[in-house]
């Protein structure tokens, strides 16, 4: 059963606090360790590596934006075991691709205390610059996000954010409750025994949970699914054909920024940066002769056809995608429609269980026997 501290908080003293609890995470030893959003000296926030008490102030778990999704860099923190207790402070898509990578053996948890917070969406990377110019903190965001109001000067949450069903990271040890929590209150949740360990080695005095909360994630988590479903009824009618989605991608310069950000494409080398996708000057040429002319670069639309048949299964939906576009081509909804078909079709969630197997990654008799013609 989960155990609950209180944060109580005047306005301004969010991160104050927040900080205070980390700290004494360090202090007393309970990691050795914290990768959490932090703002920069210059200008943004990035995620970063902590080891000092002294270096915990500016942390700031709730910063609308996510300039990279963070499980490549549990990723990298995590395959060589440097044997260091790490918390790692990330949003809900971040963890599930982490429990992705973890199956696909790019990952360790071992030595990890997941901290997931409430995500109530983030801003693009350029668009959050411009909410901090207007003096926007993660307090005001979370306050105007609870109403319902994401929007600033021409610019909004991502369109990934708007569509995810999951404002509350699954499988993390600790949760940052802001959903539910009440103004100038943060909820802080124990979930496993590892984050119950870490709250009490930090000093935590625990409390009764909130009420309400589960009504108010469960309101959010629904609005969320209508306007998926909706994103996926409107674009499936648009990409009905392969000229269809050929329209879509036809600003694709072959930069594979996609593939880059994507947590989940893992591969040591990817085939479309090999000698295969080399195609030679004949080829070129032999291929414009028989049309009278060529689309360069080409294979654009086989690339993300092989990358929808590659990752689908493991999609999470945090459009880093679409972010790493440097032609606003919104790829997400291409990669959310087709995760959604197949991870339906395998009964699957990208995230959804560590101890999941993953699709195609075992063999089932029983299963799809309707395409394989198996008789029981």
């Amino acid at each position: 059963m989960s155990k609950y501290i209180q944060l109580a908080y005047t306005k301004g003293e969010l991160n104050t606090q927040l900080s205070e609890l980390f700290a004494s995470m360090l202090e007393n030893k309970a990691v050795d360790a914290i990768l959490a959003p932090m703002t920069q000296p210059k200008k943004g926030v990035m995620q970063t590596l902590v080891t000092s008490k002294d270096n915990v102030k500016e942390i700031d778990p709730f910063a609308p934006v996510m300039p990279v999704n963070s499980a490549k860099i549990a990723s990298s923190l995590t395959t060589s075991p440097s044997g260091k207790k790490i918390a790692m402070v990330l949003r809900s898509c971040e963890v599930r691709a982490l429990v992705e990578l973890v199956k696909l053996k790019q990952a360790d948890l071992d030595d990890v205390v997941l901290i997931g917070i409430d995500c109530l969406g983030r801003y693009e990377n350029t668009d959050f610059l411009k909410f901090q110019a207007k003096e926007g903190t993660s307090e005001s965001f979370l306050e105007n996000a609870m109403a319902g109001k994401t929007e600033g000067d021409g610019f909004d949450v991502a369109g990934a954010c708007k569509v995810c069903e999951y404002p509350v990271a699954p499988n993390v040890d600790i949760n940052l409750c802001a959903i539910g929590s009440g103004s100038g209150s943060l909820f802080i949740e124990a979930l496993t025994e590892k984050g119950e360990e870490v709250l009490s080695a930090a000093g935590a005095k625990f409390v009764n949970g909130p009420s309400g909360r589960q009504d108010a994630v469960g309101k959010i988590a629904k609005e969320r699914s209508e306007a998926r479903n909706a994103l996926f009824e409107s674009y499936r009618s648009e990409t009905g054909s392969f000229d269809a989605l050929d329209d879509k991608l036809a600003a694709c310069i072959n930069c594979y920024n996609c593939r880059v950000a994507c947590p989940v494409c893992y591969c040591k080398e990817c085939v479309f940066v090999t000698d295969t996708f080399r195609h030679k000057g004949e080829q070129f040429i032999g291929w414009a002769d028989n049309k009278g002319s060529l689309r360069m670069p080409t294979d654009t639309s086989f690339y993300h056809l092989t990358r929808i048949t590659h990752m689908a299964a493991f999609c999470v939906g945090c459009g880093q995608c679409t972010s790493a576009c440097p032609n606003d081509i919104d790829v997400m909804p291409i990669f959310r429609t087709s995760a959604q078909k197949i991870q339906d079709r395998f009964e699957y969630l990208a995230g959804r269980s560590v101890d999941e197997p993953q699709p195609l990654s075992v063999f089932d008799s029983d299963e799809l026997m309707e395409v394989t013609g198996q008789v029981k």
